[in-house]
């Protein structure tokens, strides 16, 4: 009887411990290519504790660790690595934090966008020029940042930015 219970309470204790885990996956996040699953990959490492799954073809990331606010350190990292998608999970939050503000500008920097290929430039020239009042930009392979000028509002760029899976910071 009490090999069955000791049987019993190691069975519930790694339930409970299974349940704790907690995962998320982002959507619509930028991969286009190998070095993009690569930058997703640096920047989870960045966050002891999560593992990251990456679907090139799908534009998912699945995040996973013990409980929501580690998963969440692995979205911020993403982030600030310059990728963006949407949440499979409302408490755990997708946030720029891009600095935009919301008012025409003559010209912006943009920084922190992840650039590796040429197909991560045309994401961002496709994300760009559907900005209202966009009149060019320098976004280039392997650029740190950019600069989008003619007469448009900052916040609709980054709200253009983050619907193409990808994200920045607001420069001068």
């Amino acid at each position: 009887m009490k090999t069955i219970l000791i049987t019993l309470a190691a069975a519930l204790a790694f339930t409970v411990a299974a349940q704790a885990e907690s995962k998320v996956t982002l959507s619509g996040v930028h991969l286009c290519c190998k070095s993009c699953v690569t930058g997703v990959a640096k920047a989870v490492a960045k966050s002891p504790g999560v593992t990251a799954t990456c679907d090139a073809k799908a534009g998912t990331v699945e995040l996973t660790a013990a409980d929501a606010a580690t998963v969440q350190k692995g979205v911020n990292a993403i982030v600030a690595a310059g990728y963006f998608g949407s949440s499979s999970d409302a408490a755990v939050k997708v946030s720029s934090h891009n600095g935009a503000k919301d008012g025409k500008v003559a010209s912006l920097a943009v920084n922190g966008v992840h650039l590796c290929c040429g197909k991560c430039v045309t994401a961002v020239d496709k994300a760009v020029t559907s900005v209202a009042g966009v009149k060019g930009h320098n976004a280039e392979k392997g650029a740190k940042s950019f600069t989008v000028t003619g007469d448009f509002n900052a916040k609709e760029l980054f709200a253009a930015l983050e619907k193409a899976g990808l994200t920045g910071k607001a420069g001068k």
